[in-house]
C-alpha cells in the first residue's frame, strides 16, 4: 500500500470513529390502562397494594413509609415498542408492589415516570424509551398506609 492510500485509509478510519453511535432511543407516552388491563397484569399485580398515579386524586393517607424508584428494562428484540414497553411498565409496577408489601404499605401513591431523572406526571400515561434491543421504564413513588 502506498503512503497516500495508507494516509487516506487512516483519515477515513479516524473520521468514522468520531461519528456518534446511532443507537435508537425512542420516547413513547403510552396508556397506563393498557398495562393494567393486560392478561399479564391480571395474573401478576395483586389487589392488596393499590396503585395511584401522580395526577389522580390521591387517597387519604394515614402514614407515608418513604419513597423509592423502580427501574425495569426488557428485551425488545422481536417485539413492538408498545409490547416491550408494556412489559417493562408491568415489571416496574410489580417491583413497587413487592417493596410496598415488605414495608407493610397498602398503597403506592404519587407514581410518576422518572426516566433519566426527568419527572413526567400523568394519571393516564407513562413514559417508556425503546431501542433496537432494550426498552425501559423508570418510576418514582411513595409507599403509604391508607386511612
Amino acid at each position: 500500500m502506498n503512503k497516500l492510500s495508507l494516509a487516506t485509509a487512516a483519515a477515513l478510519l479516524a473520521a468514522s470513529a468520531m461519528q456518534p453511535a446511532l443507537a435508537r432511543d425512542d420516547k413513547h407516552l403510552l396508556p397506563i390502562q393498557d398495562v393494567l388491563d393486560s392478561a399479564d397484569a391480571q395474573g401478576k399485580l395483586g389487589d392488596d397494594v393499590k396503585l395511584h398515579f401522580s395526577t389522580q386524586p390521591q387517597p387519604a393517607i394515614a402514614k407515608t413509609l418513604g419513597g423509592d424508584s423502580s427501574n425495569a428494562k426488557t428485551n425488545a428484540a422481536n417485539k413492538s415498542d408498545e409490547e416491550a414497553c408494556r412489559w417493562a411498565m408491568l415489571t416496574a409496577l410489580m417491583k413497587l408492589q413487592a417493596k410496598a408489601r415488605t414495608l407493610g404499605a397498602d398503597a403506592v401513591v404519587d407514581i410518576k415516570s422518572n426516566y433519566r431523572n426527568v419527572p413526567f406526571e400523568s394519571a393516564t400515561e407513562y413514559e417508556c424509551h425503546a431501542g433496537a434491543i432494550m426498552a425501559g421504564v423508570s418510576l418514582r413513588a411513595t409507599y403509604a398506609k391508607l386511612k
